[in-house]
């Protein structure tokens, strides 16, 4: 019989058959005299046998070193394995929908701010945020938040999240400075008296996580997303309050 023939008797595509040729699944046929492909019965009992194998959730190669095992006993191995594949495909698929049914819950409560989903420290942090819509600063340091919640390992993020949390009173004070700096040189005189303000609006706590130099990735990130004069004044802030820091804690 002709490829399009065999595709019909076993159910599966003539694209499906050049395929498992390809893969070494199903050998090549004799061909006629005209250049066909010439199938016989062997060739459409090995194409449903493999059909059957993939239909269970096996995937291709599986399915090759099966049908090269005349004895069967790997394909018993091969099925307990893919049964035991799919228990664990069950309970982390039961993981997640405990985790989605959370988040669902915490939605239709109001609970779970619009950027998220994001880890309960943030939507707690991001809750009592106040974020006026007229402060280009406001909306960038929410755009911050959810960026350090990607890249800060999860160790300590939790820390880090307690740490911003104790600056939320500040955070329009801190906001309206950042703002009046947006349009300055970094050199103008207010940058200096603006560091002063900033660092005296920074937790102490919050020395413990920040990078030497401000080198990291995440550091890098956030002081291109400023103005020179926002960024001279944020890394004024932040050396001072190292200083606070070290002299509190000597």
């Amino acid at each position: 019989m002709r490829i399009g023939e065999l595709a019909t008797l076993v159910g599966i595509t003539t694209r499906a058959i050049r395929h498992y040729h390809q893969l070494g699944l199903l050998p090549e046929p004799v061909r006629r005299a005209n250049g066909y492909r010439e199938y016989g019965l062997a060739d459409a009992v090995l194409l449903a046998r493999v059909r059957r194998l993939t239909e269970l959730g096996l995937a291709l190669d599986e399915v090759r070193r099966i049908v090269a095992d005349d004895a069967g006993r790997a394909l018993a191995d091969v099925l307990a394995e893919l049964d035991d594949d799919l228990a664990r495909q069950e309970a982390a698929l039961r993981e997640r929908r405990a985790r989605l049914a959370g988040l669902l819950a915490q939605a239709r409560a109001g609970g779970l701010p619009s950027e998220g989903p994001v880890s309960p420290e943030l939507t707690s942090l991001l809750a009592g945020l106040s974020t006026p819509t007229d402060s280009p600063s406001a909306v960038r340091d929410r755009e911050h938040l959810l960026y350090l919640e990607t890249v800060v390992p999860a160790d300590q993020r939790s820390a880090l999240m307690t740490v911003l949390d104790d600056m939320r009173t500040g955070t329009s004070e801190l906001y309206a400075l950042l703002d009046a700096l947006a349009h300055l040189r970094p050199d103008d005189p207010q940058v200096a008296s603006a560091a002063i303000a900033l660092a005296a609006l920074l937790p102490d706590g919050l020395a413990a996580h920040l990078p030497e130099q401000h080198a990291d990735a995440a550091s890098v990130t956030y002081f291109e997303d400023l103005t020179p004069a926002q960024a001279a004044a944020i890394r004024q802030a932040l050396r001072l309050l190292k200083h606070r820091s070290q002299a509190g804690g000597g």
